[in-house]
């Protein structure tokens, strides 16, 4: 029987990855304004950020994207199109929830990648090397997520908010994106939860459902994602500290 280790490429010349941007959500806690993902981040769409980034990586071919439905040709004419964005070969409307959107977009990638990456849209600075290293360890493991070790001390709490218990916190990780997969491990993650009739917060939790064990990636902190007008203003100050950096 072959072990995870013997499923993927080990080195970088045989890693073939797609990516999946998820960027279906509406944005509801910034109340009447646009998506989250269609804000302006330092003068260009938060969700142009991302698709720039999964551009770059040399291990990437196809980047499939999937947007609310009403927002297709949108995306089209004025990221992709506007800001030359290549790789992109499919803009999607999603579905009825995050998990639906991501399987829209799994389900119309090109042929059979040996990884593919999946991303949110209101993630925009991810760095490209912390996407590059997700995607490796998935190749090298099978599954593979970006997540921060917690800094604080973590209260359970009972029903009516007092505290209930300290939950040590050594072995929690807050979850992030990218998290990348093997084709045929995701494949069988989606088909299980649809047996089951399962809804997952996110792609790693499916996976975990049938029994591979995914690999953590120390994440970054400037990986922020964008669900509050207050996480806008801190991206526009991480990109601030990019610009002076690069000067």
């Amino acid at each position: 029987m072959r072990t995870a280790s013997t499923w993927f490429p080990t080195t970088v010349a045989d890693i073939r990855a797609s990516a999946v941007i998820a960027a279906a959500g509406q944005g509801k806690r910034f109340g009447d304004s646009l998506p989250k993902q269609f804000l302006t981040l330092g003068g260009k769409p938060v969700l142009s950020y991302s698709l720039e980034t999964f551009s770059k990586s040399d291990l990437i071919g196809e980047i499939i994207v999937v947007v609310p439905e009403d927002w297709v040709r949108t995306v089209k004419t004025d990221i992709v199109d506007r800001l030359s964005i290549p790789k992109v070969t499919k803009i999607i409307p999603g579905g009825p929830e995050r998990q639906d959107s991501v399987l829209n977009g799994f389900n119309s990638l090109s042929g059979k990648p040996g990884i593919v990456a999946v991303h949110d849209g209101a993630r925009p600075l991810v760095p490209l090397g912390l996407l590059e290293e997700v995607i490796r360890e998935a190749s090298a493991h099978g599954a593979a997520l970006s997540a921060l070790p917690s800094s604080d001390t973590i209260k359970k709490s009972s029903p009516d908010m007092y505290t209930d218990g300290t939950v040590p916190r050594d072995s929690l990780w807050f979850a992030q994106t990218p998290q990348a997969f093997g084709y045929d491990v995701l494949k069988k993650a989606f088909s299980k939860a649809a047996d089951d009739g399962f809804t997952g917060t996110d792609e790693s939790q499916l996976v975990e459902r049938t029994g591979v064990r995914v690999k953590i990636v120390k994440g970054s902190l400037y990986n922020i994602k964008i669900t509050t007008p207050e996480d806008l203003a801190l991206g526009e100050l991480i990109l601030d500290m990019r610009a002076g950096r690069a000067e």
